[in-house]
């Protein structure tokens, strides 16, 4: 089977103030079908994801863990 590599997106997140804020929003977005990993950093306020999420699913999971979304970076 042929894959396509794997896509990263970075997003910043608003709102996150500490560590757990950082969980929240990794969990949520590891739940997002077709993300593979998630490296959220609290001081940057940014979250890089990795795999084939649609970034309204993205949007979506970041809103409903109770944070906002920054426009989009690369």
């Amino acid at each position: 089977m042929d894959h396509a590599p794997a896509e990263s997106i970075e997003l910043t997140i608003i709102g996150m103030t500490c560590a757990g804020c950082t969980a929240s929003v990794s969990r949520a977005l590891g739940k997002v079908a077709g993300v593979t990993a998630v490296s959220v950093d609290l001081a940057s306020g940014r979250a890089t994801i990795e795999g084939h999420a649609a970034l309204q699913d993205l949007e979506r999971a970041v809103e409903a863990a109770g944070f906002d979304l920054a426009a989009p970076h690369g």
